[in-house]
């Protein structure tokens, strides 16, 4: 997954006004106790970001 098509799911998910907050300050477990920002800036595959952010905040698997 392209990280433009990330972003765009995180924010049609989130809201812009909420993305940004999510992305910086919510630390998951899935990601190895890193935020998303972190994770991407690790170089961690942003599928399986999107994943880890699926499974954390309930988001049906249906529109990953």
């Amino acid at each position: 997954m392209r990280l433009t098509d990330f972003w765009e799911r995180m924010t049609a998910h989130f809201g812009p006004a909420y993305v940004s907050s999510v992305a910086q300050d919510h630390v998951m477990s899935a990601l190895g106790g890193r935020t998303v920002e972190q994770a991407i800036a690790d170089g961690v595959d942003t599928k399986e970001i999107w994943r880890a952010v699926c499974e954390t905040f309930d988001v049906p698997y249906s529109l990953s």
